[in-house]
């Protein structure tokens, strides 16, 4: 009978057995923490003030002004809070003389933003799409008026709209005594001056929103209709603008939502008065104006933000359903 013995050397013999050291803690298996304290911290300052904040200034004032619509106060401590229903609201449909103005006001508004500058911006869109020379130029000129604030455009064009110094009536030779044009005093011409200058900068921003739709456009698309002899303004007409569909949406509530929030121009110019009454101006001058009629002003601020439901709502639901389908 024969035993197998095994020899062991001394490097061998010096490798440890497998298993947990003997005097050392053995580390657990498992979910590593990836963030420190510091990080949990941090993160919960950048993510938590921010929402502090949208909820204090946009959710809390928008309850309260919904709120304060069936209420009349005057702002001077909250015992004042006095409830009367729909008091205000019958009293702004029927008894408020510069309501309806106001309304039509906003209805012009949108009308001459989506008849005028948007057109205007596509146009440009169409032909910036083209790659000509310095189109990033043309695109810069075009879209400054855009990142520049409604105020500043005020201050600006109410030098160009000056009677004296003003650039149209020095063309115009309207600045002298007897032929002055008072562009923003004439309540039969200030509103469409204001118009003018909110033209101008929407001009811009409607050829940014299209000059991205024209970039995500299929190029077989065009091929194809060259192929067949379409020209410039067919291939534009049939195949282009359709489907420029879900820019065209998206234009369409920006351009509503542009002339129902419209206030900078307004209250630079001449703060609502002679003529250019809009709904945010009233709001404006019932809050924070003399009279400090805050559940009245809160009650036209609810109407605008019905108003403004009513374009927002449809549109997330369309563009919801078609995240579905796809």
């Amino acid at each position: 009978m024969t035993t197998d013995t095994t020899t062991k050397t001394p490097e061998a013999a010096a490798v440890p057995p497998p298993g947990p050291m003997p005097g050392k803690k053995r580390v657990t298996r498992g979910h590593r923490r990836l963030l420190t304290r510091r990080d949990r911290f941090t993160l919960a300052v950048m993510a938590g003030v921010p929402t502090i904040l949208h909820v204090a200034l946009v959710w809390v004032t928008a309850i309260a002004s919904i709120f304060l619509a069936f209420t009349t106060w005057d702002g001077i401590g909250f015992d004042s809070i006095k409830w009367v229903g729909l008091d205000n609201f019958r009293q702004l449909f029927s008894d408020n003389p510069q309501f309806w103005p106001a309304v039509q006001h906003n209805v012009v508004w949108f009308v001459v933003l989506i008849l005028i500058p948007t057109p205007f911006g596509l146009f440009l869109a169409v032909q910036l799409d083209k790659r000509i020379r310095f189109s990033r130029v043309y695109q810069t000129a075009f879209f400054l008026p855009v990142v520049i604030s409604m105020a500043c455009i005020g201050f600006v064009w109410q030098l160009v709209y000056n009677p004296d110094t003003g650039l149209i009536n020095s063309i115009l030779g309207a600045n002298k005594p007897g032929h002055y044009i008072d562009w923003i005093g004439d309540p039969h011409l200030n509103l469409w001056a204001i118009l003018i200058a909110a033209s101008w900068r929407h001009t811009g921003y409607m050829m940014i929103l299209y000059l991205a739709g024209l970039k995500s456009v299929d190029p077989s698309l065009r091929e194809a209709s060259a192929l067949d002899g379409a020209g410039e303004w067919q291939t534009f007409r049939s195949v282009i603008f359709p489907t420029l569909r879900p820019t065209n949406t998206v234009v369409l509530v920006v351009t509503i939502i542009e002339a129902l929030r419209a206030f900078d121009l307004v209250f630079v110019f001449n703060k609502g008065a002679q003529g250019t009454e809009l709904l945010s101006i009233l709001v404006t001058d019932n809050i924070i104006g003399e009279s400090s009629r805050i559940g009245y002003g809160s009650a036209i601020a609810v109407v605008l933000l019905v108003i403004s439901l009513a374009v927002i709502i449809p549109y997330l639901i369309a563009t919801f359903r078609k995240e579905r389908r796809a």
